[in-house]
């Protein structure tokens, strides 16, 4: 069967999910958590770091100091290894609220190559890694539709550290990340961005931003076009932008939050983007919006931002992740030289839990393979505000927004399923499929709290700025509230 045959997917067995608080926010019909930080035992690592090389001392006859020596080159290996085997082992805690619907796998999916049925059928499961790269080859079809399936990935798969994944981990992801060259980030950014304008209209509809949208009103299901003008005029009014403010965007996609601010607010903006359709497509869409005395794209390298005269406002939306962790630093030193002293930096960026879980693994090294190649800066939060306070910054406000990222995700992959012929025509099975899957896993990812998003509103920490220019009334204030 192909995907767009839809078959109906069995509910897991006791177990009835409330619907949640918002019908912008697809309801899990599976609540599960896999194995990771909670039952990996750090005392039991540390006690392999040191007893493997003690155990070599002492049958090899080594002194102490060739014992330390040994126990730092062991270390990483041990760590490795002791990750990748507790992958396999421990899949999933005990202690689950509910019960798997435990249907065999065929279910869910036609497993179409002979030698690959042979190993996964049944009631085993297959590992994810393996199962969306046999998907992306045509060796699998799906039985239904993704995300219903998806849904229920806890009855098919499992999520362990392959070695295909530790490979890629090894040799593309950790080089990557030390590099980070004008060269690397350039070929990955227009192999990336530069693929075809529609590509990308084909989900992210007439607003063309790929970052999330925000919920405005919980009780209603807000369409993407709402989603996303709630985000543009809140990032605005968060910044405070006013009339005439000079206003950066790094990283500003097609354009649209510069063509956006300067329309609705006035201000002289800004893009920066390597993307050179993006370029193309910001600076027409502010000509025809009007505004092309006051917006305008630069094709660039960050790093090669006109630095004076300073700006007043500078946004950063989901870039900040393709800078990389080594770069980071520099990166924000680099924002706070070009900010205006009384000036506002808003960062929105993605980022993993602290707590993680081996799904998220799987899921982030996926994403790093296929659609956001380079953004290895997709840290948990407290890495990021340290970031930005050792760059000088003082954070004023920090809001997360992952589960409007599921929202805006959704619509998305409503988007680009009713555009399957389309993109399947133009560019091919392969890719409709890349995020066909991108898309219908992120959705429960950011839903779940694997990955989420951060808005962050910082200024320079200096004795000069303003603060009371930040000052917002606490939530209920002027309401009944009585007495104490």
């Amino acid at each position: 069967m192909t995907t767009t045959e839809s078959t109906s997917v069995p509910a897991a067995s006791k177990q009835q999910v409330k619907p949640w608080g918002s019908p912008s926010i697809a309801t899990p019909t599976l609540l599960r958590e896999c194995g990771g930080a909670r039952e990996f035992s750090s005392y039991m690592l540390y006690a392999l770091i040191a007893g493997v090389p003690y155990v070599l001392k002492r049958i090899f006859g080594f002194s102490l100091g060739t014992y330390l020596v040994l126990a730092a080159i062991l270390a990483l290996p041990i760590g490795g290894l002791s990750l990748l085997a507790h992958s396999w082992i421990v899949r999933t805690p005990t202690d689950q609220e509910g019960a798997l619907p435990n249907q065999p796998l065929e279910t869910y999916m036609t497993i179409l190559d002979k030698e690959l049925k042979n190993k996964y059928h049944g009631n085993v499961k297959i590992p994810m890694e393996e199962f969306f790269e046999r998907y992306f080859d045509g060796d699998i079809d799906l039985t239904g539709d993704a995300l219903e399936i998806f849904e229920k990935r806890y009855d098919w798969a499992f999520f362990p550290i392959t070695i295909n994944v530790a490979k890629f981990f090894l040799l593309q992801w950790i080089p990557e990340l030390l590099w980070h060259s004008k060269k690397q980030d350039e070929t990955q950014v227009r192999d990336h961005y530069d693929r075809g304008d529609d590509f990308y209209a084909a989900f992210l509809g007439d607003r063309m931003v790929y970052t999330s949208g925000l919920i405005g009103d919980a009780s209603k299901r807000e369409t993407l076009e709402e989603l996303q003008d709630n985000k543009l005029r809140d990032v605005c009014e968060r910044m405070q932008m006013r009339p005439g403010d000079r206003h950066l965007d790094l990283g500003c996609g097609w354009g649209t939050l510069v063509a956006y601010a300067a329309k609705n607010y006035g201000t002289q903006s800004v893009g920066v983007t390597l993307g050179r359709n993006q370029t193309k497509f910001g600076n027409e869409r502010a000509r025809l919006w009007g505004v092309a005395d006051k917006a305008s794209l630069l094709c660039m390298d960050y790093r090669d931002t006109p630095r004076r005269p300073r700006y007043n406002r500078i946004t950063c939306l989901e870039m900040a992740e393709h800078v990389g962790v080594r770069k980071f630093q520099e990166f924000l030193l680099q924002v706070r030289d070009m900010l205006e002293d009384d000036g506002l930096f808003y960062l929105q960026i993605a980022g993993l839990r602290g707590a993680w879980q081996y799904e998220d693994f799987s899921w982030g090294l996926f994403m790093a393979k296929y659609i956001f190649p380079g953004a290895d800066a997709s840290c948990p939060l407290n890495w990021v505000v340290a970031q930005l306070e050792s760059a000088g910054f003082e954070v004023r406000s920090v809001d997360t927004i992952g589960v409007h990222y599921s929202a805006t995700l959704s619509r998305w992959y409503e988007n680009w399923m009713a555009n399957r012929d389309q993109i399947v025509k133009s560019y091919g099975k392969r890719w409709f499929r890349i995020w066909e899957i991108f898309l219908a896993w992120s959705i429960i990812i950011a839903r779940q709290g694997s990955s989420t998003c951060y808005q962050i509103l910082a200024h320079k920490n200096r004795n000069s700025f303003d603060r009371g220019s930040l000052v917002r009334a606490p939530l209920g204030y002027g309401m009944p509230s009585g007495s104490i």
